[in-house]
């Protein structure tokens, strides 16, 4: 009997240990990152040869990439998720844990989607030559696109609407509430789905400086948690979508000019 009531009294704290699971979450993912991802990166900044990739190889290529959103974007959802096991909490319906947990995979889930695709794009960029063994854009042109891409989506409706809900956690949960354990899964899934709506574009930033640079990773990780969790940071993605596309046009005017001196 006290043994039940110890676990109960366990339970209790339900925010305090979903906190600690998405903490481990997100320690166990940048460890990963930090470790190598299990990448090779002794030919690092070399050009990448065209070959192949073995079905281990684009395996390998996924959990990278799936591993690294998770360390990137949990953070950034912990209010989200701390909300909702709140509101599980109160109204006593379904295991507040489980339910949390469930709402996270779903989150994990459409992140997986995401990362299925990164790795195509990968894998088509790599076989045209365009990546170094760092996996960053051996092209000025392709790199001053995806910046000066980035920056317009940045100022973009779709953005704007994405992110709303991104940063109003009490907004999402009343107006896409759903019972039930499954209802936890299904949330998550959408908010996932928001979110990658906020910060794909920024997620192709990580072809410019190296998708295995951990200081890129790092800067584009805190950006995110910025333009997500400050107050009235709508001015912060508007600066950061003027940035990006300066810095594109700078770049593109640069490859132009030295296209051009070359030809001459």
């Amino acid at each position: 009997m006290s043994g039940t009531s110890a676990l109960e009294q366990t339970l209790r704290h339900d925010r305090l240990i979903v906190a600690f699971s998405v903490a481990a979450v997100v320690a166990f993912a940048w460890g990963y990152l930090v470790a190598g991802a299990g990448i090779d990166m002794s030919m690092a900044d070399m050009p990448m040869d065209p070959e192949p990739w073995s079905p281990s190889q684009a395996a390998l290529m996924f959990a990278m990439w799936w591993v690294m959103m998770i360390a990137m974007m949990v953070p950034s959802a912990a209010p989200m998720v701390l909300l909702f096991t709140a509101i599980k909490r109160r109204r006593a319906t379904d295991n507040p844990i489980i339910s949390s947990w469930l709402f996270l995979a779903g989150y994990l889930l459409i992140w997986a989607g995401f990362s299925l695709v990164a790795v195509a794009v990968q894998w088509a960029l790599e076989q045209a030559g365009l990546l170094s063994s760092m996996m960053a854009s051996t092209s000025t042109m392709l790199a001053g696109t995806i910046l000066l891409a980035a920056g317009l989506y940045q100022l973009s409706p779709i953005k704007r609407a994405c992110l709303h809900y991104c940063q109003n956690p009490v907004l999402f949960l009343s107006r896409y509430w759903q019972p039930g354990v499954m209802g936890a899964l299904r949330m998550g899934f959408r908010h996932g789905s928001y979110c990658v709506g906020c910060c794909w574009f920024l997620m192709a930033l990580l072809f410019v400086a190296g998708v295995m640079n951990l200081v890129w990773i790092a800067a584009v990780a805190i950006y995110v948690a910025f333009e997500r969790l400050l107050p009235g940071s709508q001015w912060l993605s508007r600066a950061a979508g003027i940035g990006l596309i300066i810095a594109g046009g700078v770049v593109l005017a640069h490859g132009l000019t030295v296209t051009a001196s070359a030809s001459l």
